[in-house]
């Protein structure tokens, strides 16, 4: 699973800078529209995220939602290449995010369903190591592929292709490992009958701890707009195109090198420890980011990285925690859902706060949501791995 979400990054982030600098300059899409562009995607990765997590606890699989998914973008990002107005980017985007939210709940759940509490957060900072170390690699392509063909845009979505085809080659090579899938080939293999289908729940019938981990998580992702605003912002304070990527070549570098040993410290230490510092760097990056000179986006991108490599894998792990065995997948989904609406409305209202008071302003109102959620932290009592 490292090594699929290796290649995929290695395709996404060769386009992700590309995607906004597309948009607002190729395609001459005013803010609001890109903003709006990723509202819409992640209004249906949202609720996709929801509905593949709770779907692969009752069929019991997980592996079906993460091969549709990983092939759905493969082809997505190329599609990009023929867009000449933004809404059909967006329509491509949406796709892209489509596929996202298949398969990234049921490969989160089925990464859980294979660790043991005590390795959790060092399995998933292991994942999202690799997830990184591909973004790193990807923007790096991206630079070049910007230095040696300025301006083709297209070109660029379109040699994505490959890296996406190898992570869904990768996805024939796993093996499931949902508990009901065990249930199964164990009963199978000894002749009895095949289990009783797990009931997926709603979230009022999740466990009390789980509900207290996914209400702080929801503030936060109020906070938590999209990355491309930070890109923006680059751009904003004279950036080039090359320099951006580079920019944010070196914030998935330092999330790469800082999320194993910060998921692993979050097995030892806790979880909501390590959130803590996360989210304090969270909003500390943000509130710079709103009065940086030019200079001030290289070290501010390597502090967001550091909060990323602190807080992505290590929350996955407190749902882990948090979550039962049986409805794992749904957990899971409901938590992507809820933070995925969180922060599609913080990316809203940064596109409105962007076009209508200032570049300046998503960042202070992003800072500041951060901070109130670092204060409800310590509310949230698993019983379990905090």
């Amino acid at each position: 699973m490292a090594w699929i979400s290796f290649w995929a990054d290695v395709a996404s982030e060769m386009v992700y800078p590309v995607i906004p600098l597309f948009v607002v300059g190729a395609l001459k899409a005013p803010g609001w529209a890109l903003g709006g562009m990723e509202g819409l995607a992640n209004v249906l990765l949202n609720f996709v995220r929801g509905w593949s997590g709770r779907w692969s606890d009752r069929i019991g699989k997980r592996l079906p939602f993460v091969r549709t998914g990983y092939g759905l973008t493969a082809i997505s990002k190329p599609l990009m290449a023929l867009a000449y107005a933004w809404p059909v980017a967006s329509t491509a985007r949406i796709a892209d995010r489509f596929g996202k939210g298949l398969r990234n709940t049921a490969r989160d759940a089925l990464l859980a369903d294979a660790t043991e509490g005590a390795d959790a957060g060092r399995a998933f900072g292991f994942h999202r190591t690799m997830d990184a170390a591909g973004a790193v690699f990807g923007s790096l392509c991206g630079f070049l592929l910007l230095t040696y063909l300025p301006g083709k845009y297209r070109l660029i979505f379109a040699i994505t292709a490959v890296p996406g085809l190898v992570a869904v080659w990768l996805t024939f090579l796993l093996k499931e490992a949902h508990p009901r899938a065990l249930a199964e080939e164990a009963a199978k293999r000894n002749g009895d009958p095949a289990p009783q289908p797990e009931v997926h729940v709603s979230i009022p019938a999740m466990s009390s701890r789980f509900k207290r981990v996914l209400a702080v998580s929801l503030l936060f992702g109020l906070a938590n707009s999209s990355d491309m605003f930070l890109l923006l912002r680059a751009r904003d304070l004279g950036f080039s195109d090359g320099m951006v990527v580079l920019a944010y070549a070196l914030f998935n570098l330092v999330y790469s090198v800082s999320a194993y040993p910060l998921g692993k410290w979050s097995d030892k230490i806790g979880r909501k420890s390590i959130l803590a510092i996360g989210w304090t760097v969270y909003a500390v990056t943000y509130f710079a980011f709103a009065n940086t000179p030019a200079w001030g986006v290289w070290p501010l991108l390597a502090l967001y990285g550091l909060y990323n490599g602190a807080c992505d894998g290590t929350s996955k792990a407190w749902v882990r925690d948090a979550s039962d065995p049986e409805n794992r997948g749904s957990a899971m989904g409901y938590y992507a859902m809820g933070t995925g609406f969180a922060g599609l409305a913080a990316s809203v209202g940064a596109g409105i706060l962007w076009d209508k008071v200032g570049h300046a302003a998503p960042f202070w109102v992003g800072g500041s949501l951060a901070a109130l959620a670092l204060i409800a932290l310590p509310f949230a009592k698993t019983g379990s791995a905090s």
